[in-house]
């Protein structure tokens, strides 16, 4: 994914641009670290993946990665608030966090999405590092 350039925030806070812009930074690192580990797994149970367009499609359409779309249309969310010519208000940087840090909060006892963020923390040291960075982001003033 690239890079949005933020072009329309001209009129923009400086600080709420670059919050979102953090945001998205440490979203898109904990969602490829996330990604990996269920590409790992998957591979285990079904052989290894040929090619990223395969990937692509089972990430789509495989329940196994079903828990992670949200955390992509997210990102989708945050680029095409960044290209928006729109300023991003405070009130847009507080939802953003809000939304992200309710998708990040693992459950050992939940289901769904919360459950298997928990497992992807217990297995995979890299999603622990990521989550860490993330979390800075989260309480960053």
């Amino acid at each position: 994914m690239a890079e949005p350039t933020g072009s329309g925030q001209s009129g923009a806070d400086p600080v709420n641009g670059q919050r979102v812009r953090e945001l998205r930074q440490s979203l898109l690192t904990l969602h490829k670290v996330l990604l990996e580990g269920e590409q790992r797994a998957y591979e285990r149970g079904h052989g290894r993946i040929a090619s990223s367009g395969e990937l692509l499609q089972i990430v789509m359409h495989d329940p196994r990665f079903a828990w992670l779309h949200s955390l992509s249309e997210l990102v989708v969310r945050i680029d095409e608030m960044l290209e928006a010519e729109d300023p991003i208000s405070a009130a847009d940087v507080k939802a953003l966090l809000d939304e992200t840090r309710d998708l990040v909060t693992p459950s050992e006892t939940g289901s769904g999405r919360a459950k298997r963020y928990h497992i992807a923390l217990q297995r995979d040291p890299a999603v622990v590092v990521a989550h860490g960075a993330l979390v800075k982001v989260l309480a960053a003033k």
